[in-house]
């Protein structure tokens, strides 16, 4: 399948460019400092802003599927104290938006979109010290993953959203766990893992719809 990442520069985006291009996709980079990463497949970089239309239509021709990994580089504490940093707060619900209406005037369907546990009815189930971080540190962010989920929700294509724990960067091979009824079995899982949850998503037709859990 052709399939666009977006925010694929770092972090998840860029562990499920390598992901989809080691399971044999062709893979289109979209970030705003897209530099190619070693892979193996067909990988195409471009440098665009999510929040440009124009540079989003073009990356979207001929896409089968598009995965949105969007989210803010910064230490998230140095961004609640300064109140700023160098990608907009609301970038993943913006960017959200507007891959969605790209995705319709390209006649796209797929779309796969990393969210966080501890949206909706998950805050429930988080650890004290996880609540207190969502409420008092990364508030606007978690807001932001609000308003990412209903746009995804009322696009009318064929989404599924991935709702990962805490993310960390460590190499393990073993598989995440996957669920459709808010259940983890930890409180971190690596992006690596991730990744593979997100190749699996692109595949798996029978996840349309669906929000999954990702743990490890």
């Amino acid at each position: 399948m052709k399939v666009l990442v977006v925010g694929a520069s770092r972090g998840s985006g860029a562990a499920a460019v390598v992901a989809l291009a080691n399971a044999g996709h062709l893979v289109t980079a979209f970030a705003r400092t897209a530099a190619p990463r070693p892979h193996s497949g067909d990988v195409r970089h471009i440098a665009g802003d999510v929040l440009n239309p124009d540079s989003l239509a073009k990356a979207m021709i001929g896409q089968d599927a598009v995965v949105v990994a969007l989210g803010i580089s910064e230490n998230p504490i140095a961004v609640r104290l300064l109140r700023r940093a160098s990608t907009p707060l609301d970038v993943r619900s913006r960017g959200t938006a507007g891959v969605i209406e790209a995705m319709r005037e390209a006649g796209v369907r797929r779309l796969i979109v990393q969210s966080t546990f501890g949206i909706g009815g998950t805050y429930a189930s988080l650890p004290p010290s996880l609540k207190i971080f969502f409420r008092l540190v990364i508030k606007p962010q978690v807001e932001d993953h609000v308003r990412q989920e209903e746009l995804v929700r009322r696009s009318g294509l064929d989404w599924t959203l991935l709702r990962p724990v805490v993310l960390n960067d460590d190499d393990t091979a073993a598989p995440a766990r996957v669920d459709l009824d808010d259940r983890v079995d930890s409180w971190k899982v690596s992006r690596r893992q991730l990744a593979e949850v997100l190749v699996a998503a692109v595949e798996r037709e029978g996840w349309h719809g669906q929000t999954l859990s990702v743990s490890g």
